[in-house]
């Protein structure tokens, strides 16, 4: 077995295991879904301050880009991230092979594939949500992700496409994957709108089925289906896991991270010590800045992903406007937050 590490121009690290070392343990019981312009390296390492138990995702990125793009840019964390899957994009079954294998090398710990996502640009590739409209297609490239590589292949998808409301269809949709080896299902519980509605629309609009999801584990109750869509607090979850195996939250706590101080706790019934607060959040990411800024990243890149640290709390709009008007600023360093942190202080 080996380990090999090294620094990409923009300070990335990239770490590559070899066959058979051991990854980290997967468990869906809480998820941080894949967002695009959300889930980089920078965002993960931040939520991974608050729990080494939940499983996060990194943003979509296409077989195509694994293939022929800047791997070590494109695939390289840190390895503080464990556990974390990679979600691929595609539908040619040989390039999803090829590129679950260079994943794999790379050290994730699952590979899931992108059946949820709406947007033109992505159906203009023809992958993501557009891909419901043929079932068989997808079961092929679940398929070929399990022959590549013996980590854990999972799909992320919609109850259904426009306004398909037919639940045997969507079921149909699961059992196929299922019967093509996906070890877990993760289902946004709403339809995805292919036309005349934007991606934030289509996470607003469609009306939410979870009922839908709860019946699909009952009739796979031998297979992991994990819930998404519209879960805002850690007390929905535990109602969600009454009837499944795991919840995917995204847009909450990337908007409210704080929402995780207590997660371990209340998901996992792990107990705590002590709670840490905002203030003692933001101390542990000092030293993972002040080494990013010395490897030449910008603080900009970094400061996006904590602006709603203190979200609800007295003098965040102070905090976030100070971070806005002043973290991309040439040469901004970690003073820009020492300041930020006396205004909510």
């Amino acid at each position: 077995m080996f380990k090999t590490s090294s620094e990409s121009p923009e300070g990335q690290r990239v770490t590559k295991v070899a066959a058979g070392e051991n990854r980290a343990v997967v468990n869906r019981r809480f998820c941080i879904a894949p967002m695009m312009d959300c889930s980089d390296r920078h965002s993960r390492f931040f939520l991974r301050l608050f729990s080494d138990r939940v499983l996060l995702y990194t943003e979509m990125i296409t077989a195509a880009a694994v293939l022929h793009g800047d791997r070590d840019h494109l695939l390289g964390f840190n390895k503080e991230e464990h556990p974390l899957a990679v979600q691929l994009g595609g539908s040619d079954p040989e390039q999803l092979f090829r590129a679950a294998r260079i994943c794999a090398e790379y050290g994730y710990d699952e590979i899931n594939l992108n059946c949820g996502c709406p947007s033109d640009r992505v159906q203009s590739g023809s992958f993501g949500a557009c891909l419901m409209n043929d079932p068989a297609l997808v079961a092929d490239c679940m398929a070929a992700l399990r022959s590549a590589t013996s980590l854990p292949v999972t799909v992320k998808h919609r109850t259904g496409i426009d306004q398909q409301d037919d639940y045997d269809i969507f079921a149909g949709f699961a059992g196929a994957q299922i019967d093509a080896g996906a070890q877990a299902l993760i289902v946004h519980a709403r339809n995805a709108w292919l036309q005349g509605l934007s991606p934030k629309q289509n996470r607003e609009i469609p009306p939410l089925k979870y009922d839908w999801v709860y019946r699909l584990k009952r009739d796979f109750p031998d297979h992991e289906i994990v819930i998404n869509g519209g879960i805002k607090t850690l007390e929905a979850c535990r109602q969600h896991l009454l009837h499944v195996d795991g919840v995917m939250l995204g847009r909450e706590p990337y908007q409210n991270p704080y929402l995780l101080h207590n997660v371990d706790q209340v998901i996992f019934d792990q107990p705590m010590a002590e709670v840490p607060s905002r203030i003692a959040m933001l101390h542990r990411l000092y030293p993972y800045i002040e080494q990013q800024l010395g490897q030449g990243m910008p603080l900009t890149h970094m400061v996006r992903h904590i602006i709603g640290l203190f979200h609800g709390e007295p003098n965040a709009r102070r905090w976030r406007r100070y971070l806005s008007e002043n973290a991309h600023r040439k040469k901004a360093d970690i003073e820009i937050l020492y300041e930020a942190e006396r205004l909510v202080s």
